[in-house]
């Protein structure tokens, strides 16, 4: 079925292979835009058309949001699929895209702003009845303001900028001196960043698991959960693994954590696919509401492979105003998925490791991989460091984890650093093995090396 004539995919890399390969089984064009870095990528040899949008450098490309709508324009396209990152939360590149006639594949500008104010998420998810971590929300003026507020609270605080993502810029503070330090280099990350200097204090929870819901709400009211994501493995606030089910929740607790997301994307009346994220606090077992992505999210593949749905089909029947056209009775989870995320990166300091790949072999027959590169491809200092995704199920988490054992033994990459050494050790250690890990896995785990 062709929900659309024609989807421009603004965006690069893996994100825009996978929207091409839904679009192409489904009879839609594809547009792919790309930058000077990005000139011999595969998702512009892959899409129906190609347009070069400008330079290397984000701003001159993926963020143009007048070239991007222009070029929309000059191709016939009548939607617009932003993927994830970019300009996938951007209210004002909503706006340009209905301004323009043209479909925004996701949710409205006003869902995308109330879920992207930190702030105000918590608000309407507290008179939703959906629980958040313990903090205060209110504005803070200054950080002697911030310290009177810490004291109510009670140390260690996160301090995170309201209009903030990724991880960036937030400060976790044990005292007041450190929050004192923090607070105007928050400000200043949060304002650089996100156009908003505004920041708020949340208690941090130590021993933290990271859960997410994926939603999806069509425009007939009809709302729906596709199961849980375990993404507690991450680097610097950026996740490594993940998986579904968690090995972490009972059924009973798995069933609750699934209603109370759905209670509160009706409450805001959202539409399309998003995920909602919650923390765990690991000694008590308390769950609370973290933030929600109005989004696709970048390990959607693993809630794909264990119901069988193609989730960016999802988000083009939705934005074409259809139905979501089956209940939450007909959604099975079915078996075990788990992601592992290769970075170009040094597995040790995380930091990037761009340049060319001169050898990528895949192991065939097994696994799924969604790439941004091929071999020959120079992976770009411009961008996120991912260079793909390897996705595997099994029938229970033991098989699944053997697996992409297998699957990470069969992978041969030269010309880069990875952290592929650090994936093959994970999926073999104990406490992994075994789903006995939170938040701090990764850097407790190396402390205890050092």
């Amino acid at each position: 079925m062709s929900y659309f004539k024609k989807v421009l995919i603004a965006n690069r890399g893996e994100i825009a292979r996978r929207i091409i390969k839904t679009c192409h089984r489904l009879g839609i064009e594809t547009v792919a835009v790309y930058s000077d870095a990005d000139a011999d990528t595969p998702c512009v040899k892959e899409a129906g058309e190609a347009r070069h949008i400008g330079g290397s450098q984000a701003k001159e490309s993926y963020l143009n949001m007048e070239k991007i709508i222009q070029t929309a324009k000059d191709t016939g396209a009548d939607a617009i699929h932003p993927g994830y990152g970019f300009l996938s939360e951007n209210t004002k590149f909503t706006k340009l895209c209905e301004d323009a006639g043209i479909t925004f594949i996701g949710p409205d500008a006003e869902k995308i702003q109330l879920m992207g104010d930190k702030i105000e998420a918590r608000r309407h998810m507290q008179k939703a009845g959906v629980p958040v971590v313990p903090g205060w929300d209110g504005k803070l003026d200054s950080a002697e303001h911030a310290l009177e507020i810490a004291e109510e609270l009670g140390y260690p605080l996160m301090l995170k900028a309201s209009a903030g993502g990724g991880g960036i810029g937030m400060h976790i503070v044990y005292n007041k001196e450190e929050l004192t330090k923090s607070f105007s280099s928050a400000q200043q990350t949060a304002g650089a960043s996100f156009g908003d200097d505004t920041v708020f204090l949340e208690r941090f929870i130590e021993h933290a698991r990271h859960i997410e819901v994926q939603i999806a709400a069509d425009h007939k009211g009809h709302a729906i959960h596709l199961f849980e994501r375990e993404c507690s493995i991450q680097r610097r606030n950026q996740k490594v693994i993940e998986e579904s089910p968690s090995p972490f929740l009972t059924e009973a607790l798995r069933r609750k954590l699934c209603e109370t997301a759905v209670t509160g994307v009706k409450e805001i009346g959202y539409t399309n696919a998003g995920t909602v994220e919650f923390i765990f606090d690991d000694e008590t077992g308390d769950f609370y509401f973290l933030e929600m992505n109005t989004r696709l999210q970048v390990e959607h593949p693993v809630t794909e492979e264990i119901t069988g749905i193609d989730l960016v089909e999802l988000q083009l029947k939705i934005a074409a105003g259809e139905d979501i056209g089956f209940t939450q009775a007909d959604i099975k989870h079915n078996g075990y998925a788990i992601e592992a995320r290769l970075y170009a990166e040094d597995p040790d300091t995380y930091f990037p490791s761009p340049g060319k790949l001169t050898k990528l072999k895949l192991p065939e027959g097994i696994g799924r991989f969604d790439f941004a590169y091929e071999e020959g491809n120079t992976v770009s200092p411009f961008y996120d460091p991912m260079v793909g995704k390897i996705i595997v199920h099994g029938a229970n988490r033991e098989e699944a984890l053997d697996w992409l054992d297998n699957v990470l033994d069969g992978i041969e990459i030269e010309g880069i650093t990875t952290n592929l050494p650090l994936l093959k050790q994970l999926v073999n250690e104990k406490d992994f093995r075994e789903g006995s890990y939170t938040t701090n896995y990764l850097q407790t785990r190396k402390a205890g090396r050092e």
